[in-house]
């Protein structure tokens, strides 16, 4: 048995929640664009197809016992990640009749407790295990924001609680 710890995963199918998603449904929709606090809290991003690599690795090669953190190596502030999402998208979809999306950016109050940083140090799995992120962070947002612009349907549907029902149909109301 081996262990591994990840730092934050950003991808397609990500849930309209998280940060990332977030950003880049709202700034499609013109709403505003809610950073907490400054926006200088530090996160490392992990590509989803690149931790999925990264944990095929741990169970193939890892030493059993071992625990291996899993990290991007992509240590970005909140507020220059959505900064990167609205360039993009004012990039490839810009908004008709109106500024860059920048402009929508509002400052809330930050959460109680909220980690200044949230990183990992994954050079144990890199040199002996000889797995790195195959993803940069700008190209795997790129693909990220692309995703969502191509599976609109599959949002309005985790939106609308359509996904919700679904779960509680098939494992019942504690099943979230």
């Amino acid at each position: 048995m081996t262990i591994s710890n990840c730092s934050n995963n950003y991808g397609p199918w990500q849930f309209p929640e998280k940060l990332i998603p977030l950003i880049t449904l709202n700034a499609l929709e013109g709403k505003p664009l809610p950073v907490y606090g400054d926006g200088r809290n530090v996160r490392d991003w992990l590509y989803v197809e690149d931790h999925c690599e990264a944990i095929w690795t741990i169970m193939s090669r890892g030493r059993r016992g071992e625990t291996y953190n899993i990290g991007g190596n992509s240590e970005e502030e909140n507020i220059a990640v959505v900064h990167g999402i609205c360039d993009i998208l004012d990039e490839i979809r810009p908004r008709a009749g109106a500024g860059p999306r920048r402009e929508l950016i509002t400052f809330v109050t930050d959460r109680p407790g909220h980690d200044w940083r949230y990183a990992i140090d994954s050079s144990k799995l890199q040199s002996e295990l000889g797995w790195a992120p195959r993803e940069s962070f700008r190209t795997g947002l790129r693909k990220t924001i692309l995703w969502y612009l191509e599976n609109s349907r599959w949002v309005s549907r985790v939106r609308s609680g359509e996904y919700l029902k679904w779960i509680d149909e098939h494992y019942g109301p504690g099943g979230r």
